[in-house]
């Protein structure tokens, strides 16, 4: 037995023994108070309502609304087998004690959620309570659990008009202990708040319709927030950037160096909005999907709502994740040396990268194919230029851009040589990237 097995386990035992202690620990005061502030029930708020959808779409019809709601919760995105029908499940979630698989949550009354009451739906979407048996985490419930009853119920709406698909569920693959869905119920207890959104008196309407995009729909923290040992997210660094599904979700708090405070308004918006910003590179990845499924449809008030939130999170400091480098890489930046250190690199990067890329990592893609002083490449770990190798970069039809995928091309050894040269070439230090670390993302992602 692993050591990392006997950790799990002992942990496991421990929630059940005395989760108290570990809540206090892996929350902390206050931590799950994101809103901060005078709170206030939501029916005593006298600014503009922050939930729901936006007066875009006041006069819409409840399809539609449900629809908007559906997409800023991104639901699409776990719910759907790649190559698969949409929602109707299927998707692996590769963890560390083994593989869980999305549902089926098209409206078909045997496989999928036709037979499920409001009260139901409701019950498993913010408490992780499905009709079976309590849910895993990878389903964001304690981040949805901020969802008002309306919202949660025109997402039903809209789903209820889908196609239903028949399609049985695939078995999770976890082993003892962590296959006993009881378990569960205490970590709910622990980490879910069970809490409806509440408005902060003292920030502005923006502020507040951000907040409940963030947390309650979007649900930013669960890949951009740390970990502890229990899986829920450690609210005392928050956005502070994590590992999440084999790809890096980077800082997002207000610190200059290591987060985004020093993006404008307007670079935050255009990267939220469609994925790519001058000079920042492009999403990829889970941040690359949540673009083209869920934020690439948000109204350009709920994007500015989205940026006025963020830029209130208070700065953390990642040393981990250095400062991008501005610009072109410099004249002689270790050049010679990343051709000389690793060879088979510069060659897989000649055969296959320059095309978009180009020598000075400028690329020539308006902006897309950037290699100079995007985080992924000055990222030491080069977790994301890797996967970025591996998996690509599928763009929205919108601008009809994308990054091929090459991991079927090439080898562990060769993604791991091309990615340490893609650092040495042009970030601000060189990784070291193992085929066997490249093995492990191919898993993982």
């Amino acid at each position: 037995m692993s050591t990392r097995r006997i950790v799990l386990i002992v942990v496991a035992a421990l929630v059940v023994a005395g989760g108290g202690v570990f809540a206090w620990i892996a929350l902390g005061p206050g931590a799950m108070d994101f809103a901060g502030g005078h709170r206030i029930a939501l029916q005593a708020y006298q600014g503009a309502s922050p939930t729901g959808v936006p007066a875009d779409f006041a006069s819409a019809d409840p399809v539609a609304r449900g629809k908007y709601l559906t997409q800023a919760a991104d639901c699409q995105a776990c719910h759907t087998a790649r190559g698969g029908t949409p929602f109707a499940g299927g998707l692996a979630f590769n963890l560390p004690f083994g593989t869980i698989w999305s549902p089926n949550i098209t409206p078909d009354r045997e496989t999928g959620i036709g037979g499920w009451s409001d009260t139901q739906f409701l019950a498993a979407l913010r408490e992780g309570k499905g009709p079976k048996g309590h849910l895993y985490p990878a389903m964001p419930y304690a981040s949805y659990t901020w969802m008002t009853d309306a919202d949660g119920l025109a997402i039903r709406a809209y789903l209820a008009t889908l196609a239903p698909v028949r399609k049985q569920p695939i078995p999770n693959s976890f082993a003892w202990p962590f296959n006993q869905r009881g378990l569960m119920a205490i970590w709910g207890k622990l980490f879910n708040p069970g809490r409806r959104f509440e408005p902060n008196t003292d920030r502005s309407p923006a502020w507040n319709r951000g907040a409940y995009l963030a947390e309650a729909l979007a649900h930013c923290g669960e890949c951009h927030t740390p970990r502890n040992l229990m899986q829920a997210v450690d609210n005392r660094r928050k956005y502070a950037g994590a590992v999440a599904a084999g790809w890096r979700a980077f800082n997002i708090t207000a610190d200059k160096d290591t987060g985004v405070g020093e993006w404008s308004d307007a670079e935050l918006a255009q990267y939220l909005s469609q994925g790519h910003a001058a000079g920042r590179g492009a999403a990829a990845g889970p941040m690359g999907e949540a673009v083209n499924l869920s934020l690439r449809y948000l109204t350009p008030s709920d994007i500015a709502a989205l940026v006025t939130y963020v830029r209130s999170v208070p700065a953390i400091s990642t040393p981990d994740q250095p400062r991008p480098k501005a610009g072109l890489a410099p004249a002689g930046h270790r050049l010679a040396s990343a051709d000389a250190a690793a060879p088979l690199g510069k060659k897989i990067f000649e055969g296959a990268c320059i095309g978009c890329h180009a020598w000075t990592g400028q690329g020539a893609l308006s902006g897309l194919a950037t290699l100079n002083g995007t985080r992924a490449v000055n990222d030491p770990t080069a977790t994301n230029v890797a996967q970025v190798v591996i998996s690509g970069a599928p763009r929205s039809a919108a601008d009809g851009q994308s990054m091929p995928a090459f991991g079927h091309a090439y080898s562990d050894a060769e993604i791991a040589a091309v990615a340490n040269y893609v650092t040495a070439r042009f970030g601000a230090k060189p990784s070291n990237v193992t085929p066997k670390q490249v093995a492990a993302l191919r898993k993982a992602s």
